[in-house]
């Protein structure tokens, strides 16, 4: 149906131990013709899985129809770096998409949606107030369909944590993923008390990012999911700084292949083995995002 507005590093493990990418832009325009070839990447390294987000009405087909392709699964939301030029009636689109692929096992989430407060732009009082509306309207069509939330969080994680409370029943925790989280101890856990696992991936591997490498290493490993938000967020090895891009080294481009190595890096934080890591995080995405438990064989 249409929409409403048109270098390789091997990690190894039992046959039967996977990872799952709870956060890839499989359909970026870095990605575009590419998707085969990345995707085959990804699975030589052992990342069976990859939840698409939408971004905006334009592209709900879009990912739909790319996660059929590669066996994914999706999101539906409007993000809050779209919501400068989304219209009321998208919230309308959206409602129907939901309605129309509710059965859909591969529709297992409403998202990318949240608020941002890093953008100078999205930080005007109009802005705000229109951010806060898409976030507070689809966290109530999160509740009508009775599906998980995956969250944009950038310095706006208090707030967030707001609108959730506000519409949490007492009978009904939520489910779902604060992505690339990267607030502070309390905030993390507050999620966590609300029933959302915090998604993990290339901003841990700096040494630089000291307080997210102390949840990583401190939260409970119940709490915790890995992604790559590839093509953005790229780990240590491939990111250059300001001076490097000017001299001409190109900036390296994140892919879901990527994931193992950084899990690599979020297990020594913990002490611990990327298989147990790969073991407990899949669990964690399924309990996140149960809908992947129809989708995906089970961990060893």
């Amino acid at each position: 149906m249409a929409s409403c507005r048109a270098a390789t590093h091997l990690w190894y493990f039992r046959p039967m131990t996977f990872w799952i990418d709870t956060h890839c832009h499989l359909d970026a325009p870095e990605f575009e013709g590419q998707t085969d070839a990345i995707w085959a990447r990804a699975i030589a390294q052992n990342v069976r899985h990859c939840v698409i987000p939408a971004v905006e009405v334009a592209n709900f087909d879009t990912v739909r129809l790319l996660a059929h392709q590669t066996g994914n699964s999706y999101a539906l939301g409007i993000h809050p770096l779209y919501t400068p030029r989304a219209l009321e009636s998208d919230l309308a689109c959206l409602e129907q998409q939901l309605h129309l692929h509710h059965h859909d096992p591969r529709l297992v989430a409403v998202g990318e949606i949240g608020l941002d407060f890093f953008v100078p732009a999205l930080t005007t009082p109009l802005m705000v107030e229109k951010q806060e509306h898409f976030y507070k309207q689809q966290l109530r069509l999160a509740r009508k369909f009775d599906l998980p939330v995956i969250l944009h969080v950038r310095r706006s994680a208090d707030r967030l944590l707001k609108y959730l409370r506000a519409q949490t029943p007492s009978d009904a925790a939520w489910l779902g993923i604060a992505h690339a989280f990267n607030g502070s101890e309390s905030q993390a856990r507050e999620f966590v008390k609300l029933g959302l696992k915090l998604g993990l991936g290339g901003a841990a591997t700096f040494e630089r990012a000291l307080q997210l490498r102390r949840l990583a290493t401190h939260l409970p490993l119940d709490a915790l999911v890995m992604e790559t938000d590839a093509p953005d967020i790229p780990p240590k090895w491939l990111y250059r700084i300001a001076s490097e891009r000017n001299s001409g080294e190109a900036q390296g481009r994140n892919e879901p292949f990527e994931l193992p190595r950084i899990a690599a890096e979020v297990a020594a934080l913990r002490g611990m083995s990327p298989e147990a890591l790969a073991i407990a995080t899949t669990a964690n995405a399924r309990s996140a995002l149960p809908r992947l438990a129809g989708l995906l064989p089970a961990q060893p």
